[in-house]
């Protein structure tokens, strides 16, 4: 038996396996987290010992032997004080199952779970996993699936759910921005460490959704983004409430988000397009092949998502609380930071032109929504972020 702890072993084992490894997730499931690990690092000093530990199944025991070559090299270097104190000097944490603040619906995977999450971010990932929207879809988007995903994502997190996507360009971005705009909670899943902020473009708002909810990973500070962990992390994604597909192409990443969606029994929604949009093509087809249900308006976001009596009844207006006319004001008014901020930097944040931040803020300006002093734009009415 093992000496080491299941927290510690959770956390060597996301340094060590790749997300959703599938000999290091049966090996930990015959023998837990601290054994497995145990076993994984006498295996590479006496292979025939280890197959004759698992030899109630030769098959199986054969792999997993084979999949210690593959984990040999992170074994030594995974040491889970020195994985903590690398989380700790860039304001990260571990989270492992059965800790306070643990999201039980990634249980949901089964042996598809992630060992660990790294947090950056006071999010309670806990409360608001349970509550959540999953808006994901294209990085080549338009501006119509941008525009749309902005408000679903509003209406979502006015309403107290949290808002769940992959922090990439396009609809990711907008979903992110949508659910900032009205100060709600919103969390970035990486496909690497939490200490990078991909992608670099960004970076701004990234650093805003950590301030208002939370950035997470399956592996430790310093793993870079990669392929295959891209679709990895889509799964945890799908692990949101609900799941809202807002533009995808023909291929793309956001589909395999609502596989695994439909595989955990969440409710899935696409929003249409033009038949004429390759944007929309894996949009249309999850909808004709009765795969994902139609997304006729933001509002009905609600009733996918939340329980059961406390979605509005059908027609019923979501109150946002605030007079947005056009994507861009939306942007614009949730970009504005707490000691306010010249156009020029919050056009940046916003990822807006130059022209387009300052259109939008004289809109908001103009309604009272936001106010300019001595070139510093600040929010008007009193709602600051935090």
């Amino acid at each position: 038996m093992s000496g080491v702890a299941d927290a510690d072993a959770r956390l060597v084992w996301s340094a060590v396996a790749e997300p959703a490894d599938e000999e290091a997730s049966w090996l930990v499931g015959r023998l837990g987290h601290a054994d497995a690990l145990a076993w994984a690092r006498a295996a590479d000093d006496d292979p025939v010992a280890a197959t004759v530990a698992l030899a109630a199944d030769p098959r199986e025991a054969d792999r997993v032997l084979r999949a210690v070559g593959r984990w040999r090299p992170r074994l030594a270097a995974a040491d889970p004080d020195a994985l903590r104190e690398r989380a700790a000097r860039i304001g990260a944490r571990p989270l492992t199952a059965g800790e306070p603040g643990w999201p039980a619906a990634l249980d949901d995977l089964g042996w598809s779970a992630p060992h660990a999450l790294w947090v950056r971010g006071d999010a309670d990932l806990a409360a608001c996993w349970p509550r959540s929207v999953a808006v994901v879809g294209s990085r080549a988007s338009t501006a119509y699936g941008e525009h749309i995903a902005a408000e679903v994502a509003a209406v979502a997190a006015d309403a107290g759910l949290a808002v769940v996507s992959g922090g990439a360009y396009g609809i990711d971005a907008a979903a992110h921005r949508g659910a900032l705009a009205t100060g709600g909670v919103t969390v970035a899943v990486l496909a690497g460490g939490v200490d990078r902020l991909y992608p670099a473009g960004n970076a701004t708002l990234l650093a805003r959704v950590i301030a208002a909810g939370a950035v997470v990973s399956e592996q430790p500070p310093g793993f870079a983004p990669q392929r295959q962990r891209f679709l990895s992390r889509n799964r945890l994604i799908a692990a949101a409430g609900a799941t809202v597909v807002v533009e995808a192409a023909h291929r793309s990443g956001a589909l395999s988000t609502a596989r695994h969606a439909a595989e955990l029994h969440r409710t899935v929604a696409a929003v249409p397009g033009p038949l004429t949009s390759a944007a929309s093509v894996g949009c249309l087809r999850l909808i004709r092949n009765h795969e994902a249900e139609l997304l006729a308006s933001p509002a009905d976001v609600l009733e996918l998502a939340l329980p059961v009596g406390e979605a509005p009844a059908p027609g019923d207006a979501p109150r946002t609380g605030l007079d947005f006319r056009s994507r861009e004001e939306r942007q614009a008014y949730g970009a504005i930071p707490r000691r306010g901020a010249p156009a020029g930097a919050v056009a940046i944040a916003a990822g807006l032109t130059a022209e387009e931040a300052r259109t939008a803020l004289a809109g908001l300006a103009g309604r009272g929504l936001a106010a300019v002093a001595g070139g510093v734009w600040t929010r008007a009415d009193g709602d600051q972020p935090a």
